[in-house]
């Protein structure tokens, strides 16, 4: 059974080429670990959703949920702002 969504990546490109894969049936978990690849500097090769890579728009739609999810922290970790309140003053994803 192929699983819902599965990413490509390498971790730290600069020094190595080796392809992983992460392979995941929940979208949360996801962006998840879309999250920590982008923290991580990963270069992410593919997402792809059933077996079929998403086109660009669907795969950028996904990375900008998961950035706007790390600025969401990082603003609220700097300012002392719930989730919400940084929500409402930034425009940005919970």
């Amino acid at each position: 059974m192929i699983s819902k969504f599965s990413v490509e990546y390498t971790i730290h490109p600069q020094h190595n080429s080796r392809r992983d894969t992460h392979r995941t049936d929940d979208p949360v978990e996801l962006e998840d670990f879309l999250m920590q690849l982008l923290i991580a500097g990963a270069r992410i090769l593919s997402i792809k959703h059933e077996g079929v890579e998403l086109d660009q728009a669907q795969s950028s739609r996904i990375l900008r949920v998961a950035a706007e999810r790390i600025a969401t922290r990082l603003l609220a970790a700097s300012l002392g702002l719930d989730a919400a309140a940084v929500k409402h003053r930034f425009g940005l994803a919970v």
